[in-house]
């Protein structure tokens, strides 16, 4: 049950950057430069040392890094070839006119895709302990916030409007729900979570690194979302150390 209810602040997160995106598009590239350094702050300070100590008692470091690089290039693939971010940005080089009918759907479901997938990564913190649960959450909630973005961004660009990009919103605000209660039909074996965390921390890497900063950086002052990521990755290393005790 808990982990239901901390997932749902990741609905209200990504509903709640879908209504930012339409209101305050001039303050995105900050959101996104905080979310991007607390996503890495995430992967660096908690997910890669948990999958390590887990991991370690079982397969050695070698393993463990091919399934980190797998996380990554996974998500790479992902990304570069299925789901296509738009910029969230004004781009004056690309207009509604220049997009498939069907992309902005395409985008936003696949961009559910990974919201649930998001939420299966939380499902499976709460399995390695409460306190990696909990840290998981705090980056999946900041990241999703940009994923509602990203969602109403892929449909408005398709030439929709709000109407249109309210349900497709609120399947996106929905998945990371659902994602965390898969986990609770579906226990990970106590001996591979290590690798599980090692490959979700891979994607959190190439998320962040890859996609978030560039974003954030896009015709923006470059010191204002620089700042922005190094806070956001410091105020996950703090938590790391509060709620990790360490």
């Amino acid at each position: 049950m808990t982990v239901l209810l901390i997932s749902a602040l990741a609905f209200v997160a990504t509903l709640l950057g879908g209504v930012f995106a339409l209101k305050f598009r001039d303050r995105l590239h900050l959101i996104l430069g905080f979310s991007a350094g607390a996503v890495i702050g995430v992967a660096l300070f908690d997910l890669l040392p948990e999958a390590m100590s887990l991991a370690n008692r079982q397969y050695g470091p070698a393993t463990l890094s091919v399934v980190i690089a797998c996380g990554f290039f996974a998500y790479l693939i992902i990304d570069r070839l299925i789901l296509l971010h738009p910029h969230t940005h004004e781009d004056h080089e690309h207009t509604p006119d220049d997009t498939a009918p069907g992309k902005g759907p395409f985008g936003a479901l696949t961009l559910a895709a990974h919201s649930f997938l998001d939420g299966v990564a939380i499902g499976a913190g709460f399995q390695a302990s409460p306190t990696v649960g909990m840290i998981v959450a705090a980056a999946v909630v900041t990241h999703d916030f940009s994923d509602g973005i990203n969602t109403v961004a892929f449909i408005l660009r398709g030439g929709g409007n709000m109407r249109a990009a309210l349900p497709w919103l609120l399947l996106d605000a929905a998945a990371p729900v659902l994602g965390a209660a898969s986990t609770l039909l579906l226990t990970i074996p106590h001996g591979n979570i290590g690798l599980v965390l090692g490959l979700f921390g891979g994607c959190f890497l190439y998320l962040g690194a890859s996609d978030l900063i560039p974003e954030s950086q896009h015709a923006h002052p470059r010191a204002a979302t620089t700042l922005m990521t190094l806070l956001g990755a410091g105020v996950l290393y703090l938590a790391v150390r509060v709620w990790g005790g360490g």
